[in-house]
């Protein structure tokens, strides 16, 4: 007898269990189904039958469905119900707050409108740099113009062998064409490079000190330039020499000039928040200058490639030239041509 009634008792709170599962499941099902709907529209990329409104709702929805799986733990809800929950708020989950884009979508946001929207948005600092670039490159030239020792005070002494002042134009010229110093001018190219992206990243690090180790360095390295312009130019050489350093120089100077400006861009930033906190105004500057710094990285590597190949397969003024302008011409047309409207999202 016991027995009989034990077994009855369990049916009856079987039974109140699934009618209050029931009673849940139908108070709550209908905001289920309307998130399910969603989510499974969003997961096929299907976002264009999407009405607004849900969209709007989704947030809500989510809070919603979770609130119900929270209450159906505390509840002991049946099992189903609570697999149901847990799998469609999970799912919820990464599309309302888990990262929507992989790295493929983010490079390309990144290439297709961040980085020009960056470069653009420091272009006062690009003017600067770019002034104080050409200025470093004719206080090279006027220095060693007035006493030519400054020559090994401005050009690393590898290069002094028979790059000096008094080389003949002969000697000059084998430095420039043809394959007898083919050695020299690699490890020429690979000094250049090596140099100029030590000075990139330098420029960009020193930034923090108010911008000024950065235009410090930007003299520094482009007085080197000054002084080799005026060595060639001495010898009727300057137009070639010109030619052979544009190749892969027009990158090279392009990625130290856009490093040289996010450092001072940091830089000014800090010396000068305006309204904002100073911590603030470093932060924004500094999200800016990584950005383009990210594609400083980019232009070196391409700098290195000019440099490895193009610039030894091309033997003539003319094709250097060629190769050098075309590519300041993309780079310009890239960073202040190419426009979009969501590339603030890089």
């Amino acid at each position: 007898m016991a027995g009989t009634l034990s077994t009855a008792s369990g049916d009856r709170a079987i039974e109140a269990a699934a009618l209050r599962s029931d009673r849940f499941r139908l108070e709550r099902e209908a905001d289920w189904m309307r998130l399910e709907a969603i989510v499974r529209r969003m997961e096929a990329n299907r976002l264009g039958k999407i009405p607004d409104e849900d969209l709007l709702a989704l947030p809500v929805l989510y809070r919603t469905v979770a609130s119900s799986l929270s209450v159906a733990r505390e509840t002991s809800l049946d099992a189903a119900t609570l697999a149901y929950l847990e799998g469609l708020v999970q799912r919820a989950w990464f599309l309302v707050y888990g990262p929507r884009t992989g790295f493929a979508a983010w490079l390309r946001r990144f290439l297709g409108g961040g980085l020009p929207a960056a470069v653009r948005a420091i272009w006062f600092d690009i003017l600067i740099a770019l002034a104080v670039m050409v200025a470093g490159a004719a206080v090279g030239w006027l220095l060693v113009a007035s006493d030519p020792s400054w020559y090994y005070s401005l050009v690393p002494s590898q290069f002094t062998d028979a790059r000096v002042p008094g080389a003949s134009r002969e000697v000059l010229h084998d430095t420039l064409f043809g394959n007898k110093d083919e050695a020299a001018l690699s490890v020429f190219a690979a000094y250049l490079f090596s140099n100029n992206a030590q000075v990139s990243i330098l420029a960009f690090a020193l930034g923090f000190a108010f911008g000024i180790p950065s235009l410090m360095l930007l003299v520094q390295n482009l007085a080197t330039l000054g002084a080799m312009m005026w060595l060639y130019h001495g010898q009727g050489l300057l137009w070639d020499f010109g030619g052979w350093i544009s190749v892969h120089g027009t990158t090279e100077l392009f990625a130290i000039l856009l490093a040289g400006a996010a450092g001072l861009h940091i830089g000014r930033a800090i010396a000068f928040p305006g309204s904002r906190a100073v911590m603030q105004a470093a932060a924004e500057a500094g999200r800016r200058a990584a950005t383009v710094m990210a594609g400083v990285v980019q232009m070196l590597v391409v700098a290195a490639m000019l440099e490895g190949f193009a610039r030894q397969l091309v033997d003539n003024t003319a094709g250097r030239y060629t190769i050098g302008l075309s590519m300041l011409a993309i780079w310009c047309g890239y960073f202040f041509g190419l426009r979009r409207s969501d590339a603030g999202a890089a």
